[in-house]
């Protein structure tokens, strides 16, 4: 943007000043990526105004007092809220935190689900959002079918992009990137498609010999059609079955059980063909990253039964 050359002078100093923000809740990684963006000369030249980042606040307690035209977010993984609490004889306890705000589709303890809400709220009408979000996003029941139907509804929720594991310092992560526009009250649904790309069936990565490149999501791009959505094409099709790029109407997510978005219908050739598996290195370190995601689950399994007040 900054290298448009029709920017006047007060709109160079809006996008350098005023244009981004953001929130962290440590303060040491706040400060790390406010040094980072004033580096790369984003945010005020004056030390007395504001850093562009704000941090040591819990950005899910309250409603957002200021909304933005675009939100891009890789919020924290993990699928429950908690908090530390120590006594006064200096033990400690964790408490599962639910956030109770009158923005909010509904009440619930899953973090990510929190911040897909939070992410609606913070945009303005017609203002637009990327946020990464794991799997149970897309399936989970209860809350989860809440938020999903409240989306598809309010916002046009119109791409779903299925990441491939191996590119995320959490081990064994299974992520996916939900597009949507939020859009002003309707009795009628908003989302109308949704598209699908499956970046993950029979694609691997990993962080250290074979990382993911920009040039890996060249075809993805060109599917999403940046600035012409409505022009897009599926690559997929009975004669095209390995085709990555799927429209599927709102009908047809609405009849899946709990309104489910884990869609997926990519043949897995690990499955069925010994001869195209990965490098046995690459399946030890993806066997590894299941088990240590897997044993991560169950610690915080058992840090929620340990927080409970034991039975009379």
């Amino acid at each position: 943007m900054k290298n448009n050359p029709h920017l006047t002078k007060d709109q160079r100093r809006k996008l350098k000043e005023e244009t981004l923000k953001g929130w962290e809740l440590v303060q040491a990684t706040a400060r790390l990526c406010a040094m980072n963006m004033l580096l790369h000369g984003i945010g005020p030249s004056d030390d007395e105004r504001e850093v562009p980042i704000e941090s040591g606040e819990d950005a899910l307690r309250t409603e957002p007092s200021r909304h933005a035209e675009v939100v891009v977010t890789n919020p924290p993984f993990g699928k429950k809220s908690s908090i530390t609490v120590v006594n006064e004889e200096g033990d400690t306890d964790r408490q599962t935190l639910t956030y109770n705000r009158p923005d909010f589709w509904t009440t619930t303890s899953n973090k990510q689900l929190n911040f897909v809400q939070h992410v609606k709220s913070l945009l303005k009408i017609h203002g637009r959002a990327a946020v990464v979000v794991p799997d149970n996003v897309l399936f989970e029941g209860g809350a989860g079918e809440t938020v999903r139907r409240k989306l598809l509804h309010e916002c046009d929720l119109h791409t779903l992009l299925r990441l491939p594991t191996g590119i995320f310092y959490a081990q064994g992560v299974k992520a996916n990137v939900l597009f949507f526009d939020r859009k002003p009250g309707s009795d009628k649904p908003w989302t109308k498609t949704v598209w699908i790309y499956d970046f993950r069936t029979n694609i691997h990565f990993t962080l250290k010999t074979k990382r993911v490149a920009r040039k890996d999501l060249d075809e993805f791009v060109e599917c999403y059609r940046p600035g012409d959505r409505h022009n897009r094409k599926p690559t997929w099709s009975e004669k095209t079955p390995e085709g990555r790029w799927r429209p599927y109407s709102f009908e047809d997510i609405l009849a899946r059980d709990k309104v489910s978005l884990d869609i997926f219908w990519l043949r897995d050739e690990s499955l069925e063909d010994s001869a195209n598996l990965p490098e046995p290195h690459e399946l030890a370190e993806e066997i590894a990253e299941d088990l240590r995601s897997a044993l991560g689950q169950i610690e915080s399994v058992l840090g929620d039964l340990a927080a409970r007040p034991a039975r009379e």
